[in-house]
């Protein structure tokens, strides 16, 4: 990843989360006793409450107002939905570290780690309705409202959405083959729908018409995948000082990230019967992780998941390439999709 890239990427959130994390504090105070855990899942604060520094990158809320900028209208206008995205985002996070079994999240315990299943999942829920109120925060009447109404309707449909994928990235587990077409459907839902959702509603709340509003959607979810397929590279190549993982990380815990549904799907039959056996039994380790990493790079994996990152990021620009928007605009734009497929942690 070129440094220009992740550092246009962080002007644009030291620029707007400000405000933003304004709204999203404002929702959260809303929940009343439940509010601590909150801000502790948002790494807002620590286990005893005290502030904390921690939190996620926050890339949806800056691509929701980036894209309203794009559009032509005033980043605050979307204020109100960058700061539901977040928090969406986050009840998604809650649940997911409940369903994956993950103990940890950024370096500390994970929220049901710390305080069990039944709170966990009580916050979790307590995300979502706070997302709801802070959408609410919108114009009550005019071109705005409704703007936001279409916004709001576009957060529903894609947070059912990321619901699905999830649901479908549970069942992949389950299975012991799943296509490389079938992987990037599924992160497609569950990583790229709100991501795209995001994109699409910085447009509405621009004022931007309906095919506008629908490329930018398109780009977003295409970002989305890359995301997902960089975070996938990083959990099996990553640098251990940048990423907090172990290299092979993903291999270790059979996680059925693009690297092994790529392994499984071209692998030889002579390999596939000792990979089959392998994915079978405990955590994969010691001469069978070697194993499994010496295959991988036999098959040139790699090489390919950075390339399917890299295609995505393309095709997420040229999905408003024929925009009539400024030079400037798209100049950027290509920056964050370059930090979404070469990004080192």
């Amino acid at each position: 990843m070129t440094d220009d890239s992740e550092r246009q990427v962080g002007e644009l959130a030291a620029r707007y989360m400000p405000e933003t994390r304004a709204r999203i504090e404002a929702a959260v105070a809303r929940t009343g006793g439940l509010a601590p855990l909150l801000r502790y899942h948002l790494g807002w604060r620590t286990a005893d409450g005290a502030p904390a520094n921690g939190g996620g990158k926050a890339l949806r809320p800056v691509l929701c107002l980036a894209a309203c900028e794009m559009a032509g209208g005033d980043w605050r206008d979307a204020l109100p939905a960058a700061a539901s995205l977040e928090l969406v985002h986050n009840f998604s996070l809650a649940h997911d570290d409940i369903q994956d079994g993950d103990e940890t999240r950024r370096g500390r315990a994970t929220l049901w780690r710390l305080h069990g299943v039944p709170t966990a999942l009580t916050a979790g829920n307590a995300m979502l309705a706070a997302a709801d109120r802070a959408m609410l925060d919108s114009p009550e009447r005019g071109p705005k409202a409704s703007a936001a109404l279409a916004a709001a309707a576009e957060l529903t449909a894609k947070r059912l959405e990321m619901i699905e994928g999830q649901y479908m990235d549970m069942a992949f587990e389950a299975d012991e083959r799943v296509s490389v077409a079938a992987y990037l459907d599924m992160i497609g839902r569950k990583t790229g729908a709100l991501i795209e959702s995001a994109m699409r509603m910085g447009a509405l709340a621009a004022g931007a018409d309906r095919e506008t509003a629908i490329a930018f959607g398109r780009c977003g979810r295409r970002l989305g995948v890359a995301f997902q397929v960089r975070d996938d590279y990083l959990g099996v190549w990553g640098d251990p000082a940048a990423t907090g993982k172990a290299v092979g990380a993903d291999i270790r815990r059979k996680k059925k990230s693009l690297p092994a549904v790529y392994l499984f799907d071209n692998a030889l039959p002579s390999d596939r019967a000792w990979l089959e056996e392998t994915y079978r039994a405990g955590e994969i380790a010691g001469d069978r992780l070697e194993g499994v990493m010496a295959l991988l790079d036999r098959l040139g994996a790699s090489a390919y998941v950075r390339r399917v990152a890299e295609e995505q990021a393309e095709e997420a620009v040229a999905a408003v390439g024929a925009l009539a928007i400024p030079d400037d605009a798209k100049r950027l734009l290509r920056a964050v999709a370059r930090y979404f497929a070469t990004r080192d942690r």
